[in-house]
């Protein structure tokens, strides 16, 4: 596992104090019941309802019909990685006097380990380059926007560095394409993002982006995909905090809302 953090963690200490003890909860149990891979429920989401609710008497929790990851009695908490869509009925279904937070963890940075799938050696273990944003979460929001501006509904990204540990079994000539993932163990909580107004997603909007600009320019600015850019100006579009004011050849040309 990597030895240290690059980048220090933007959480309080009262925060990082309760990060590693939830990771410590579940990597203690997990390690002892057959090490990497053998879990049943993904580390990373293990961790994180330990984070939002030490309380394990708290997890997996019936509520109107549907299973809630955390149900403290007062509110629920549901950690999506992906796949989001599948929200939308439990969303619908919950009773309206109870908040829901939706956490959404986002790789922020990544050691990526490579494990012989016969030996079970460690074969190399790096850090990549690449440093995840909060806006890859923009295609996953885009699938529950319809319920975005419910007073009830509250996202926090959660900006996580983690181990990610790789089978040397894919059909590439160095054997990393197509290759399995075995486990993602988070080793930071680096930072988390609230957005519990339509405003808040403000926080999405780079500081350096132009007073005019499209897609592709708020791609480069946000280091995100073009696709993921674009999925993301139509939620923040929807969301009524930029406005389309014409084209440059075939791509909108956007500007900013101001704060009303």
């Amino acid at each position: 596992m990597a030895s240290s953090v690059a980048l220090v963690s933007r959480l309080s200490p009262a925060q990082q104090t309760a990060f590693f003890e939830a990771s410590d909860r579940v990597l203690g149990r997990d390690r002892t019941a057959g090490g990497i891979g053998t879990l049943c429920e993904k580390t990373t989401h293990a961790i994180l309802k330990y984070y939002y609710s030490p309380d394990a008497s708290c997890h997996e929790i019936p509520v109107s019909g549907y299973i809630a990851d955390i149900f403290t009695g007062s509110e629920i908490f549901e950690i999506q990685t992906s796949g989001f869509h599948l929200l939308r009925k439990k969303i619908e279904q919950y009773p309206d006097s109870i908040p829901v937070t939706v956490v959404c963890p986002v790789v922020h940075m990544k050691w990526l380990a490579w494990i012989d799938p016969v030996t079970g050696e460690e074969i190399s273990n790096r850090r990549s380059p690449k440093i995840g944003q909060a806006q890859q979460c923009f295609k996953e929001l885009y699938r529950i926007r319809a319920y975005l501006r419910r007073p009830n509904l509250s996202i926090r990204i959660a900006l996580l560095d983690v181990q990610e540990y790789r089978l040397l079994d894919g059909w590439s000539r160095d054997k990393k394409r197509g290759s399995h993932r075995l486990e993602r163990i988070p080793l930071q909580f680096y930072d988390e993002i609230c957005l519990e107004t339509p405003d808040d997603y403000r926080q999405l909007l780079p500081e350096t982006l132009p007073e005019i600009f499209t897609a592709k320019e708020y791609s480069a600015c946000a280091k995100i995909s073009l696709s993921t850019a674009q999925t993301g100006l139509l939620l923040l579009f929807e969301l009524g905090l930029v406005d389309r004011i014409g084209k440059r050849r075939n791509s909108y040309l956007y500007q900013v809302r101001e704060n009303t």
